[in-house]
C-alpha cells in the first residue's frame, strides 16, 4: 500500500426504521506499524472555521477513530465490547457508547476494506444500529465505488 491514499467512508444508521446514509471520499495518508494500519486525514465542517484531524487505527480485532480539533473524540469498535466516550463539539459534549457487533478487515496488496457494525448509544439509550464501510486505495486508483 502506498503512503498517499484515497479513503472512502460510507455509513448507514438505522433508527426506528429510518435510514440515514453518509458517504465521504477524501485524500489521506497511510502507514503500517506493529501489525496495525493507520489512516490519517483531515475533515472540514461546513459553516465552521477550523478542521478536525482524524487518525484511524485498524487492528486484527479493533477499529479506533481518534478526532482532534474542531471535534474531539476517541471512538472504538471491538466485537462484543462496549466502549464509552465523550464526543466534544463546539456546542458541548455528548456521551456516547459503541457496542461492537462485527468487524471485518480484508487486505490485499493494493487495498484495505473495513466493515464495522455497532450499536450507538447516547446518554445510555440505544439510538441506532450502525454500519461503517471504509475502502482504502492508492491515490492513483481514482474510483472508490463502494458497491463493487
Amino acid at each position: 500500500m502506498t503512503k498517499e491514499i484515497l479513503l472512502s467512508i460510507a455509513g448507514l444508521h438505522l433508527t426506528d426504521g429510518e435510514n440515514g446514509n453518509i458517504e465521504v471520499v477524501t485524500a489521506g495518508d497511510y502507514y503500517s506499524r506493529g501489525g496495525k494500519h493507520y489512516i490519517l486525514y483531515d475533515e472540514v465542517t461546513e459553516g465552521m472555521s477550523g478542521h478536525t484531524s482524524n487518525v484511524i487505527k485498524v487492528g486484527e480485532n479493533s477499529l479506533e477513530i481518534t478526532k482532534r480539533g474542531l471535534t474531539n473524540a476517541r471512538l472504538v469498535v471491538e466485537k462484543g465490547k462496549r466502549h464509552r466516550t465523550v464526543y466534544q463539539t463546539p456546542f458541548g459534549g455528548i456521551e456516547l457508547a459503541l457496542t461492537g457487533q462485527n468487524l471485518e478487515v480484508t487486505e490485499t496488496e493494493k487495498s484495505i476494506d473495513i466493515r464495522a457494525e455497532y450499536v450507538l448509544e447516547i446518554n445510555e439509550e440505544n439510538l441506532a444500529e450502525c454500519t461503517i464501510e471504509m475502502n482504502i486505495r492508492p491515490r492513483e486508483a481514482g474510483n472508490l465505488d463502494l458497491r463493487g
